[in-house]
């Protein structure tokens, strides 16, 4: 795919947990992406990370993991292509 090393693959599963703070503080975000080649990585993540990511599962985006340089890549944001369909 443009743009992405050929390590970069799609994601079948995305997970988040969350660790509670301190009481009243935002806690620690963590998450977890198994790709197409069941490759398992996580990452911490801001709270304000975490809300962008949840809205781009929910709009219909295809996600893309890239491991080589620590990258989340959405397509579909607005129309498609040919590498995003369905096999």
């Amino acid at each position: 795919m443009p743009g992405a090393s050929e390590h970069a693959r799609k994601v079948k599963i995305l997970n988040a947990n969350w660790v509670a703070g301190t009481d009243g503080g935002d806690g620690q975000f963590e998450v977890m992406t198994v790709t197409d080649d069941d490759r398992t990585d996580a990452v911490p993540v801001s709270p304000a990370s975490i809300t962008a990511l949840i809205a781009l599962t929910q709009a219909g985006t295809v996600l893309v993991w890239d491991p080589a340089d620590r990258t989340l890549i959405a397509a579909n944001v607005v129309g498609t292509m040919p590498w995003t369909e369905s096999q």
